[in-house]
């Protein structure tokens, strides 16, 4: 263990605690609605979880892509708060930010229950000095960002890891079954959010097995692990919807977009230092065989490696680890340090890393960068349609989901397409369109011809542009993510 480089005061623990979760408040609650722009799957997530709180139930006709917590906990949230109605929303640029602000506060909010998590994992594996650190730098540096998006990544990643402290808990506890129990039920909803966290059983299985001693102990922590995400294939076949079920699945599994190089090339531009650091802790217990680590991150990262379709976000599971392997590495480093030096290193190394990635990631959340506001209150301001839908003097409005749940479920527009992909399956329900042209759809005009027919067949009348970061490496490293800006420029495009 190393020795504490902490104040001897009794209040040192609760300091300790406090620094990080101080520090995660104000970089993953601060300007949730000015960075980043809104991406398209918060669109999606945003539309599934609106569709819930409506009164229409799960949203399952799409596309059986993932498992329903996401949607169910999404809707439940926002229903505790009388979302949307309690916001009083009118056609105006401020009523569409307030519309995004609340979800997003709900992500930030759980990337500080993370913080707290990583804290206590950290402090109960290895030291109050790791746990520290490690809290740390999830909290400030740059790529934790990821996480203030509306994502199923960051939603099920604090029920992991309070799956992952359930475990660790187990071990010396009296009430081994609870616990195990508790870890399973959080590992079965981690899973029920996505699919893709079945690459985590074998560190909760190895962890369960090794802090009971018992194959009985990990036969019960199953028992939830298997039957919460089964509603998931349950509820299509009551559908009489498992062959799509079965179809989506393989299509998530062989379809194609950016590969492995990509995404860690995200990462190198997003944040080099904590993937330097993070990739040196993962070397570092590998040498010291810290299986716990390595379970987290080994098989995570082949699964990125080898599947069809990835995404930058898609590293949010393993962010935690990475701080965890960087922090202990970094310390345990220090044990070599002259005697002299050797309690005072670790708090100095911590302190610089700190305020560099405070520094870094403070350029990024006090940044506007989104045009998606203004496009938003454009169309409510300009489109007015009947009660009635496919009156031929409505207009059909045409945009991703990023925008179509606002009109439909908080304006109660009617003639508004989910998607702009149902284009590729369905008639326009009326000959007035108005199109709503961000990055993201012209990155996906090629999808179909009826993409690009819409585009061509409507004329620009508004253009919105949002803030972009200064993009000059030298003046401001870890800040170039235009790239991503998917929502920075908007067209409104009209056809009558």
């Amino acid at each position: 263990m190393v020795r504490s480089f902490s104040m001897k005061s009794k209040y040192a623990p609760i300091f300790f605690l406090v620094i990080p979760l101080v520090l995660s408040s104000f970089t993953h609650l601060w300007n949730p609605v000015g960075f980043p722009d809104v991406f398209y799957d918060e669109g999606i997530y945003m539309y599934r979880a609106m569709h819930v709180l409506s009164g229409e139930g799960l949203q399952t006709g799409y596309f059986h892509d993932h498992p329903f917590f996401g949607q169910i906990f999404l809707a439940g949230a926002l229903a505790l708060v009388g979302y949307p109605n309690s916001l009083h929303p009118t056609a105006d640029v401020h009523s569409a930010e307030m519309l995004y602000l609340v979800p997003r506060v709900l992500m930030g909010i759980l990337a500080v229950a993370d913080t707290f998590l990583i804290y206590k994992i950290s402090e109960r594996r290895y030291s109050k000095n790791v746990a520290l650190f490690a809290s740390v730098l999830f909290a400030v540096m740059p790529i934790t960002w990821l996480t203030r998006r509306i994502l199923l990544d960051s939603i099920l990643l604090p029920f992991l890891l309070t799956s992952i402290l359930f475990a660790i808990y187990a071990k010396d506890s009296k009430n081994k079954k609870l616990l195990v129990v508790l870890s399973g039920i959080f590992f079965g909803i981690a899973l029920f959010t996505k699919e893709t966290m079945f690459v985590m059983i074998p560190l909760l299985a190895v962890l369960i097995y090794q802090n009971t001693k018992s194959p009985r102990m990990l036969a019960v922590w199953f028992i939830p692990v298997i039957l919460i995400p089964l509603i998931w294939p349950i509820q299509s076949m009551q559908n009489n919807q498992f062959h799509l079920w079965i179809s989506d699945i393989l299509y998530q599994v062989h379809r194609q977009n950016n590969n492995f190089g990509n995404i860690l090339e995200n990462f190198l531009v997003f944040d080099p230092l904590l993937l330097v650091l993070g990739f040196g802790g993962i070397i570092y217990a590998a040498v010291k065989k810290d299986w716990i680590i390595l379970l987290w991150f080994v098989p995570f990262l082949v699964f990125l490696a080898t599947i069809g379709y990835v995404q930058y976000f898609y590293w949010i599971p393993v962010l935690p680890v990475l701080c965890i392997a960087a922090a202990r590495f970094i310390i345990d480093m220090t044990k070599h340090a002259k005697e002299d030096v050797r309690n005072k290193l670790p708090f100095v190394i911590m302190i610089c890393i700190g305020i560099f990635g405070l520094v870094m990631t403070s350029f990024l959340i006090t940044s506007n960068v989104s045009a998606q506001f203004d496009a938003v209150a454009y169309v409510l301001q300009n489109v007015h349609n009947s009660d009635a839908p496919y009156d031929e003097n409505n207009t059909t409005i045409v945009s991703s989901a990023a925008y179509s749940w606002i009109f439909k479920y908080v304006y109660h527009m009617t003639d508004v397409l989910p998607d702009y992909r149902y284009l590729l399956f369905y008639p326009l329900l009326t000959d007035h369109v108005l199109l709503v042209s961000d990055l993201h759809f012209k990155a996906n005009i090629n999808a179909g011809k009826q993409l690009q027919d819409i585009y061509d067949n409507t004329t620009s009348v508004k253009k919105f542009k949002g803030g972009v970061l200064d993009a000059d490496l030298k003046k401001y490293p870890f800040t170039n993510m235009a790239a991503n800006y998917e929502g920075s420029e908007v067209e409104i495009r009209e056809k009558h």
